[in-house]
């Protein structure tokens, strides 16, 4: 077992502008690590320069206390499980699992150990003579795991191991690797574009867009306080509301008017909130986006205060809950500021058709306000 650690490290294809970007980051020793962000934003590479599948152009990266960048990837001691299985057609289960320990000259009584035991470990152990055309995706996706399991590397590596499975089958795999990796104490780096996957699994997360790593922690350190917009828009579903709105400071404290169409519209911000804004000194009129998370909103009751209205566009019914879509003025989305789309979780007895106009309360201890130049949160 060991950390793995990025030391300034940057990669360049050719003179294009880097992939990753001056990485600076430490993976604990047993710790489940998530990369996670949109397609392109350097996640897969960072990875494969773990793996030695890519070349470092600038930096260090060290696995425990010895420095890999001109290490060979066979002599890293690290195992990678890959998107597509990449399982060996004309080999059995077994033979599959087996194939790396024997290039490495391994006693077959080991081989026959550590096989049987992964496969134990995995519930594969009832088709080690099937072919993997004989498997389901599930199945040959737990092959591809005990394949990297069998080698007791001191790094897992998994690039986006369950992007081929149907939805019911990732969540049973994605319980399978959490479990793994408990029962292992092995450290894992996990690369994914779904943030469900990356809050559900990780110890920490690393949030990287444009090679850049936008905010690292625990998945509810992310989920309650992201450090900007970007991670506030991407970590969480459905996600973050947002709204153009401006700081305004009253005798009964500070607000933020999301009003449009110059309505004044104003909702009070939490007193924790309130008490760091108010310490700046260009507070008021000051713009800033206000984030809004689906659930806290609820339905208004009379002489409700900090409240918005909304038009109802579809409603999705999940039993415990539904889902609703809504057009709220002044709302916006990252990258299309005309849009005034919003989603709003609500309780499955509040009855709304399309086209009801309902009035909406905000949790203004729940609000948070981002800066719209940096994007970074403010306070």
């Amino acid at each position: 077992m060991a950390e793995v650690r990025f030391d300034h490290v940057t990669k360049r294809y050719g003179g294009n502008a880097p992939v990753i970007n001056d990485l600076n980051l430490l993976i604990s020793d047993h710790e489940f690590l998530v990369l996670v962000g949109p397609s392109g934003c350097g996640k897969s590479t960072a990875l494969r320069m773990i793996a030695g599948l890519e070349d470092i152009t600038e930096g260090d990266l060290y696995i425990g206390d010895r420095r890999i960048n001109d290490v060979a990837p066979k002599d890293r001691d690290i195992a990678m499980v890959f998107q597509n299985y990449a399982l060996y057609p004309h080999m059995s289960v077994y033979e599959n699992l087996a194939f790396s320990l024997k290039l490495r000259h391994v006693e077959k009584s080991e081989i026959q150990q550590r096989v049987e035991r992964a496969a134990e470990m995995l519930g594969i152990a009832d088709y080690l003579a099937r072919k993997p055309k004989a498997l389901s995706g599930g199945q040959r996706q737990r092959v591809a795991l005990g394949r990297a399991l069998v080698r007791d590397p001191q790094v897992f590596l998994l690039d986006e191991p369950l992007s081929n499975l149907d939805a019911k089958l990732r969540v049973q795999t994605r319980t399978e690797i959490a479990r793994l990796h408990q029962t292992t104490g092995t450290t894992f780096v996990y690369v994914t574009h779904d943030q469900v996957e990356a809050m559900t699994m990780g110890d920490r997360i690393a949030v990287l867009n444009a090679g850049v790593i936008q905010q690292l922690g625990t998945p509810q350190e992310l989920y309650d306080t992201p450090a900007n917009l970007f991670v506030a828009g991407f970590i969480g579903s459905p996600a973050m509301n947002f709204f153009n709105a401006r700081l305004i400071r009253s005798a009964a404290g500070i607000h933020v008017d999301v009003g449009a169409d110059s309505q004044t519209r104003e909702i009070a911000i939490g007193d924790a909130l309130a008490e760091r804004v108010a310490s700046e000194a260009t507070t008021e009129g000051r713009p800033v986006v206000v984030g809004i998370r689906p659930e806290d909103f609820r339905p208004a009751t009379d002489h409700a205060q900090n409240t918005v209205p909304g038009t109802v566009e579809v409603a999705e019914h999940l039993g415990n809950e539904q889902l609703v879509h809504m057009q709220i003025p002044g709302a916006l989305m990252l990258g299309a500021a005309e849009t005034q789309g919003s989603t709003v979780r609500l309780p499955p007895h509040v009855r709304v058709q399309p086209g009801d106009h309902i009035m909406l309360t905000v949790e203004s201890a729940k609000l948070h306000l981002f800066d719209p130049t940096t994007t970074n949160r403010l306070a």
